[in-house]
């Protein structure tokens, strides 16, 4: 009898803790271009609210509105916007997404700096990254094949990438990325592996550039000026691939989640974003 009546305590005090853990708990998943952003705003936050616990992790935008719509985590990070297929499957279980804009990042495209080419234009790089041109000397460079990295399907990366350049934001465009592209798992692998192959480029959120790649100009066209991704560029709408970066909540933000959306949106939260090479909204 004292055993069975051990256990029930036992169970009763873990069943309670796990409640009040819950409570002071948030799960954030996505997008690996903001999980360092979304790391930065946790341990500010926890920094001012000791007793709450903010758990970050990252995985592509496409792994945080999963988690989202099956309940896994609280907040879903994405650097793109959530799809209509994704908003029904939410709906079928009770979810309405409530999209939040929380910063503006300009997409950099990047070489090692041991190659020559620092400018490029919008059609040239889809021509480069749907395997039209396939040497580095077809657009001013060494006679070298060139070898193309991307992030992995699942990221809201690729998905921009390929809309905005590939398909040059066609919504019944077809173009895919060339059969040879890598296809990689995070942004910090493409900016390692940029940074060890003179032949490579690739793409990733600008608050990933290091003196280890080199990020290349952009322009519209041969007409248009070419532009590096910096803050001061995103800020005027002169960097030509820019996006907004997004968190989805399970309907309108309550408790827990409406309080740390209200310090990523403070001055002091978006004075974070500033802090981590990307574009305050605010």
């Amino acid at each position: 009898m004292f055993k069975k009546w051990f256990f029930i305590l036992v169970f009763l005090m873990f069943t309670t803790f796990a409640h009040a853990a819950k409570d002071n708990m948030i799960q954030i998943k996505g997008s690996d271009t903001m999980v360092n952003l979304g790391q930065a705003w946790a341990e500010k936050y926890m920094e001012k609210n000791p007793g709450e616990f903010i758990a970050v992790t990252g995985g592509g935008s496409g792994t945080g509105l999963s988690s989202l719509i099956s309940g896994t985590c609280d907040i879903a990070m994405s650097s793109r916007n959530i799809k209509e297929k994704e908003v029904s499957l939410a709906k079928q279980k009770g979810i309405v997404p409530t999209e939040i804009k929380v910063a503006l990042d300009g997409l950099a495209v990047v070489v090692n700096p041991a190659n020559p080419i620092d400018k490029l234009t919008m059609q040239q790089l889809a021509d480069i990254f749907d395997g039209k041109i396939t040497n580095w000397k077809e657009v001013g460079g060494k006679d070298a094949r060139i070898v193309l990295l991307s992030r992995e399907v699942n990221s809201g990366t690729h998905v921009y990438f390929k809309e905005h350049i590939l398909r040059k934001g066609d919504p019944n465009g077809k173009e895919e990325f060339a059969p040879g592209a890598l296809m990689l798992s995070s942004s910090q692998a493409i900016a390692d592996e940029v940074a060890g192959n003179p032949a490579a480029i690739g793409y990733y959120g600008m608050g990933y550039i290091s003196a280890k790649q080199k990020a290349i100009s952009v322009a519209k066209d041969e007409k248009s000026e070419y532009v590096t991704p910096i803050i001061n560029n995103v800020v005027k709408g002169k960097y030509p691939i820019s996006r907004p970066l997004i968190i989805y909540t399970k309907g309108e933000p309550q408790g827990l989640v409406k309080k740390f959306v209200d310090f990523v949106l403070s001055k002091e939260g978006q004075e974070i974003v500033l802090a981590t090479d990307f574009v305050p909204i605010k």
